[in-house]
């Protein structure tokens, strides 16, 4: 999947891949897609429920190995 940004997260446990996401894409414009890499299985469940309590739309997964990649669209300001 395409990405305007990415975000590493490797060897970071929750809460933190959710709350580095929260202030990462305060940069990026509406519209635009960030990539978060994490080995943390918990960020399959988290970050789909933060994108829903947040409105930012949750676009999907893609594992490779321990790698885990989730892309979020950023819908609003």
């Amino acid at each position: 999947m395409q990405a305007d940004q990415t975000l590493d997260c490797m060897g970071l446990y929750c809460p933190m891949p959710i709350v580095k996401t929260a202030d990462k894409i305060k940069s990026l414009k509406t519209g635009e897609v960030l990539e978060v890499v994490a080995d943390d299985p918990g960020i399959r469940q988290d970050m789909p429920a933060w994108s829903k309590a947040t409105g930012h739309e949750f676009l999907g997964i893609e594992e490779a190995g321990k790698e885990i990649k989730v892309y979020v669209k950023k819908t609003h300001e």
